[in-house]
């Protein structure tokens, strides 16, 4: 009685081998699981990515609003007739040209 015990016991260990550890496991299910949940997260962010791209190309295909603000912002550039004035803060030393030396004075 004992040995057909001990057998059936290590038959259930062999049949529950391939489950828990096997090429189709519980514990290879929950790692592969685990990786598609990553390249889901990763593939919303690239998503959002895209379509912040896309809607850029677009605004700077159709319209001139997004092509005028980059010009601005981007190369300092201004319009014919616009006056540029530039708000410096109080704190801020005002730097001008460096004066060129001047020769010395021979008595």
């Amino acid at each position: 009685m004992r040995l057909i015990t001990l057998s059936l016991a290590a038959l259930l260990l062999l049949i529950q081998y391939p489950l828990w550890l096997g090429k189709g496991g519980w514990l290879r299910v929950w790692d592969l699981e685990g990786q598609v949940e990553t390249a889901q997260k990763k593939n919303a962010e690239l998503k959002a990515r895209n379509d912040k791209l896309n809607s850029e190309v677009r605004d700077l295909r159709d319209g001139t609003g997004a092509v005028e603000e980059r010009a601005r912002y981007e190369l300092g550039m201004i319009k014919n007739g616009e006056i540029f004035v530039q708000i410096l803060d109080p704190g801020s030393s005002i730097s001008t040209a460096p004066k060129p030396p001047t020769a010395p004075k021979s008595n």
